[in-house]
This record gives C-alpha cells, sequence and structure tokens, in this order.
C-alpha cells in the first residue's frame, strides 16, 4: 500500500507525534510505501518529503509575520491546502492517517482528500475533536478533573487555550467553523482511531456515530525495551531498584505533577523528573518551597530513559485530564514496572488496583501518598510480573497488524 501519514511536528515533542514516526518507519519496514507531511521545525527528523512541508508557525513566539499565519493554520489554510494537493498527485496514496494536525496543518487538507477520493483514517490522539481545548480540562471549575462536554460557546467565558482570550475565542470559532458549517470532519474523514475505550466512549457522549471510531490501544516503544530484551526476561534481569520514584513526559499542567510534588512532601520521597516543558520553571520552583527532594532531568532520550525507568521504586502517572493512553504508562509496564497512576481516562482501563500498580483520585495528593506507600508494602516481585503480563498485549507487533488491518479495509 502506498500510505500518506500526516502530523503537525516531524520530531518526538511528545507522545502523539514519537507514535506517529514510529508508525511510519514500522510500515515501512513492513514493506509499504510510506510519504509524510508536517510542518518544517528546527528539530525535524529528516525526511526526503520535507520540501512539501509547510512553514513553521508557534502559539509560544512573538514576531507579526508568525502571528499573521495562525488564525488561517487554526481555520482554514490555502497554502497548506496547496502544499498538500502536490504531495497528493505526487505520492497518490492509497490512504491517508491523519494524526495531530489542528491549529498547524488545518482540516483544509481534507477537502483535497474528498476531491480525489482518497480514504481518510484520524487518530484522535487527545479531544480537540470535541472540545475547543484539546485536554477537556476545566481551569475554573471547583473539580477541574470532571469533565464537560459543554457548547462551544461556554468557553468564551475563559482563557481555555494558551491562557487567552483570544486564543479561545479563535479555538471556539474553529470548532463552530469546521463542525456546525463546513463538517469537513464529518464529510471527509472515514474512520477514526480511538487509543482507549474511554475516548471512544467520550466522543460518542459528544454527539460522533460508535460505528466510525474502533479501539486500537497503543503500544509501549521497543526503543525502550530493546530488539534483545523479551518480556519474561525483564522480572529476572532488572536491575536493583533505588529509592526514588520516576515521572516522565511533558511538563505541562494538566500532568498533575503539582500534585506529585506534594505528595512527596507528605511521604519524604525521592523523585526524579524526566521531562521538558511550559512548568518546569514553576515546578522546580514549588519543589524548592516544599523542601523536597526532587530532581528535574529535563529530556532524556530513550537509551537514557531505560536505566531510569527500570531502576525506579515506580512510575507516577499523577495527571488530572482524562489521559487517553499515554506511551509512558505501557513503557513502564513493558519494563517491569508498577505504575501508580490516577484514576481517570483511560489510565483505569490497563491499571488493576493492587495487581499491576495502584489507581488514586486525580489531584488529590493525599490519596496519592497513600498509594505510595501501598506499593512500598507490596510484593514487588508479583507486580513486575503482573506488570509485564499486562504489557504482552500492547505489543509493537500488535499495533502495527490492527492498523493494517484497518488500512485493508478501504483499499481493496
Amino acid at each position: 500500500m502506498k500510505i500518506l501519514q500526516v502530523n503537525k511536528f516531524y520530531y518526538p515533542r511528545g507522545g502523539a507525534d514519537k507514535y506517529f514516526l514510529w508508525l511510519s518507519d514500522a510500515l515501512k519496514k513492513a514493506g509499504h510505501e510510506v510519504a509524510v507531511f508536517s510542518m518544517h521545525h528546527p528539530k525535524n527528523q529528516a525526511t526526503p518529503w520535507s520540501s512539501y512541508f509547510v512553514s513553521r508557525v508557534s502559539f509560544n513566539e512573538r514576531g507579526w509575520q508568525n502571528k499573521l499565519k495562525i488564525p488561517g493554520r487554526v481555520l482554514y489554510s490555502f497554502s497548506v491546502k496547496r502544499r498538500f494537493t502536490e504531495l497528493i498527485k505526487d505520492f497518490r496514496p492509497d490512504i491517508i492517517h491523519l494524526h495531530n494536525i489542528y491549529h498547524h496543518l488545518s482540516p483544509s487538507i481534507l477537502s483535497v482528500a474528498g476531491r480525489y477520493k482518497i480514504p481518510v483514517i484520524m487518530h484522535l490522539h487527545d479531544y480537540k475533536l470535541i472540545s475547543p481545548d484539546y485536554n477537556l480540562l476545566d481551569k475554573r471549575a471547583a473539580d477541574p478533573t470532571k469533565i464537560r462536554l459543554k457548547k462551544y460557546y461556554r468557553y468564551l467565558f475563559g482563557r481555555a487555550v494558551k491562557n487567552s482570550r483570544l486564543a479561545t475565542a479563535l479555538a471556539v470559532l474553529e470548532m463552530y467553523l469546521h463542525h456546525s458549517i463546513l463538517k469537513i470532519y464529518r464529510r471527509h474523514i472515514n474512520l477514526f482511531i480511538a487509543p482507549s475505550r474511554f475516548m471512544k466512549e467520550t466522543v460518542v457522549k459528544a454527539g460522533w456515530p460508535a460505528e466510525k471510531i474502533k479501539v486500537v490501544y497503543n503500544s509501549y516503544s521497543p526503543d525502550l525495551v530493546g530488539p534483545k530484551t523479551t518480556l519474561d526476561s525483564v522480572v529476572t534481569e532488572k536491575s536493583a531498584t533505588h529509592d526514588y520514584f520516576l515521572y516522565f513526559g511533558r511538563l505541562n499542567q494538566e500532568k498533575g505533577i503539582e500534585t506529585l510534588l506534594q505528595a512527596a512532601a507528605l511521604n519524604g520521597l525521592t523523585l526524579k523528573i524526566a521531562g521538558d516543558g511550559p512548568e518546569k520553571a514553576a515546578l522546580e520552583k514549588s519543589a524548592k518551597q516544599l523542601k523536597i527532594k526532587a530532581e528535574f532531568l529535563g529530556f532524556k532520550n530513550a537509551a537514557e530513559l531505560l536505566p531510569l525507568i527500570k531502576n525506579a521504586q515506580a512510575v507516577v502517572i499523577p495527571s488530572i485530564w482524562p489521559e487517553n493512553m499515554p506511551l509512558s504508562l505501557l513503557e513502564a509496564l513493558s519494563l517491569g514496572q508498577p505504575v501508580i497512576a490516577a484514576r481517570i481516562g483511560g489510565l483505569p482501563e490497563i491499571i488493576k488496583n493492587g495487581k499491576n500498580g495502584f489507581l488514586f483520585t486525580p489531584g488529590d495528593p493525599h490519596d496519592l501518598a497513600r498509594q505510595i506507600k501501598n506499593l512500598t508494602g507490596a510484593d514487588r516481585d508479583e507486580l513486575s510480573r503482573a506488570a509485564v503480563k499486562t504489557a504482552a498485549d500492547f505489543t509493537p507487533e500488535k499495533n502495527l497488524t490492527a492498523i493494517i488491518n484497518i488500512y485493508k479495509q478501504f483499499c481493496k
């Protein structure tokens, strides 16, 4: 098959981007012809398809030229549409697989797919399909973790997007234009892939047809397990654990890392935090104020993460937004590492309390501290074996097979 993979970033910025890059490479290794469409960026990986990429736009940088591009990229970009048309004409894909296109590529590319009658699959890595804000996090509510599928206009009363009234207003306009007026996603997308049952159920509650959404769980990263490491050997080969608990991933507000810091203050924990993001400075300041032992390690690649994960007491996922199916969860389990996760989103579908990890109430540092205490008193070998057994259902091979089978349904 000739497959066109589309994502706004062509470097491993977050979990969705890592998955997009892995899938593109895995499909090529499986013998398929793969092209990619993305945005130029200094951190991009090398690719022969970069000549088709569109210019960079950033919501975090100043400059009038950059700001002038933003409305078009959010609403409907004719320049992106032209570049995408050129790629479609030259590559002639059998199928198009979209990942994250919002705000940087725009859905103008969907009309191109419709014109050339190319089936389109879209991966739901977050909730942007049904909300002006991708994480469904209501920052103004007494309980920000409670999901509220609101009318779009309700977001105008806050700063849900980029903490900006202007950005939020633009995102609200985007939703009305794309879903109420143009209905561009409903008209041109053949199937949505949800990486968790929770994602599918939430999107269906928001009014999308269940028959157009298929659940395909993510897989752990083969880069972390390594080609010579088998799941059966993970427990016996694990290095002696150290006394720290690990968080790894983006340092964003919705990740709930502040909850982890507060729990560490209650339990006297030692933390290692691997990752980067907009909340890094604020979190470092909070750790100092709480007088806890927390080491901020910055971004770590797969080779650097491997020993950090294997040697930790446990991996903690303290999110306050309804996590979909984070790669960090599956990667930790694949290394025989129990996970302490917030009881939110798709996380409880994988973590079974007291079996392969522990669950706590999101945003509650006292409950997190209790579950950490429960873990330290549990049988570590049993938890590790259960983690490995769980991860066996989320291998890269199984994910790739499921994706290819979906493609075949539309490429007969």
